[in-house]
């Protein structure tokens, strides 16, 4: 017989699959064994705490993970519905391994598994994720060695202490009245939103007046998925601001880790520009505090990021793309910050993790702290044009890069490979830069482009797509 290795569920950054097909309770099961055995009983930490999103599947799937780690002896704690940043904040205030059963802004039938060591370190392929799948698929195998001793299961409800830790990150009980529409898209931010921006989990009442849409915990997402990283998945958000007069929108994905904002017209707030507001905010509070500030940002941000943290005093390191790489240089670095196009924010004083709520808190600080709109307050920090990320499906990548590189890269162009190929013509006119990244799972080719007028920004980005599009 033929072992089943799980490398189509257990990924580079954590499990992801069909519950009841690719992901099962007996797979789910041998997966807890082997965090146990690769985390928490070498790190010293026989006890992981475990949460779960609101799709259906998510509390079997607990339920099959405590038995795994029961089985080599590892207690669990519980803290039942959470956001993923509300697990992160329960890894790191109880300074335990957690998992996070979630899968995040995928469709209904999936769910997933991330997970992390003590005080939300990530768990990845290079970090042991890869020791995991082998083993648990050893598990599935040959069955799961059971020590005497089983470990035990506890509840604990952590959502008042989540709520009070990140108020204490960011103030904004000063701020002046606002009027926010929150999209919780049926998903996590329909239980995390009221306690931290509301007085769901007994907290003072802020001076936001919260409208809500989707609140109600539905994993089938009845209205639209929890996916804001879609155009369309944002229109109802953009309708609300604008019926509403409300100063802001948020919305929030599946597990609430990240967060997008609209602006009081109901336009879109890129992720490079959110970046750099709560990157100039975080820097001038290290500066306070007499620190020199590092922030991270990464390489298809826009070259705003890197020139209003620059001006702000900050030291400035760009990233390749994915979280495993800005947490590690978040924390070799200790950056106070990070910010990813993909609306993955970063806080140093949030254990390195990533929390969508955070930065909504703080961009609520900014626009609270004064009397105008939103978009005139964010104006300075996006100066330029961006294509957005633009896919392509080629036969060859490596030929397709090539192809780009024989043509952009010449005398007077900046060029690296950092992440894909990137070529720049930024310090002359006129002014542009463009990156190429191969899809990890798809024979993609992905295109981000930014100029510093519209004129420019659509001659380059049309000229690199015929380049790309173009097969030898």
């Amino acid at each position: 017989m033929t072992t089943r290795d799980l490398s189509d569920i257990i990924k580079s950054y954590d499990v992801r699959g069909v519950w009841g097909e690719s992901l099962t309770l007996e797979v789910v099961r041998a997966i807890g064994a082997a965090f146990a055995t690769v985390v928490a009983i070498p790190d010293g930490k026989p006890t992981v705490v475990i949460g779960h999103d609101m799709r259906e599947s998510g509390a079997p799937i607990v339920e099959g993970l405590s038995a795994g780690l029961a089985d080599r002896g590892v207690d669990s704690i519980v803290i039942g519905l959470c956001s993923t940043d509300g697990l992160y904040h329960a890894s790191g205030a109880l300074d335990l391994p957690g998992a996070m059963v979630t899968a995040s802004h995928n469709p209904a039938q999936y769910n997933g598994i991330k997970l992390c060591r003590s005080r939300a370190r990530a768990v990845s392929q290079d970090t042991g994720l890869a020791e995991i799948r082998t083993l648990a698929a050893g598990y599935v195998a040959e069955g799961i060695p059971v020590v005497e001793q089983r470990g035990t299961v506890s509840k604990r409800d952590m959502l008042g202490e989540y709520a009070t830790f990140l108020r204490s990150l960011v103030d904004v009980s000063g701020i002046r009245p606002l009027t926010v529409v929150v999209d919780a898209a049926n998903a996590m931010a329909g239980y995390t939103v009221p306690a931290v921006l509301g007085t769901g989990a007994g907290l003072a009442a802020l001076p936001l007046t919260i409208v809500p849409l989707y609140f109600d915990l539905d994993g089938t997402f009845p209205n639209h998925e929890a996916n804001p990283l879609q155009p369309e998945n944002l229109r109802d958000l953009q309708a609300a601001v604008r019926e509403h007069g409300a100063d802001i929108g948020l919305a929030f994905d599946g597990d609430a880790d990240r967060c997008f904002v609209v602006d009081e017209r109901g336009d879109l707030v890129t992720p490079s520009t959110i970046t750099a507001i709560v990157g100039v905010r975080e820097a001038e509070r290290e500066k306070a505090a007499g620190r020199t500030p590092t922030v991270i940002y990464n390489l298809i941000s826009s070259r705003a990021v890197p020139e209003m943290l620059t001006a702000a005093g900050a030291t400035a390191v760009r990233s390749r793309v994915g979280h495993s790489f800005i947490k590690a240089e978040m924390a070799e670095l200790n950056a106070v910050f990070g910010g990813e196009h993909s609306g993955h924010y970063y806080f140093r004083d949030f254990f390195f993790a990533d929390s969508g709520m955070v930065a909504a808190l703080h961009v609520l600080a900014a626009l609270g702290g004064h009397d105008r709109p939103l978009s005139d307050l964010l104006a300075p920090f996006h100066p330029y044009v961006a294509s957005g990320e633009i896919n392509s499906t080629v036969a060859s990548i490596p030929k397709a890069v090539a192809r780009v590189r024989a043509t952009f890269v010449e005398p007077g162009v900046e060029a690296d490979d950092l992440d894909g190929l990137t070529v720049a013509h930024w310090d002359s006119e006129p002014r542009w830069w463009f990156n190429v990244r191969p899809s990890n799972t798809e024979p993609l080719l992905r295109l981000n482009a930014e100029a510093a007028d519209p004129a420019v920004l659509a001659d380059i980005r049309d000229r690199v797509l015929a380049v790309i599009r173009t097969e030898d």
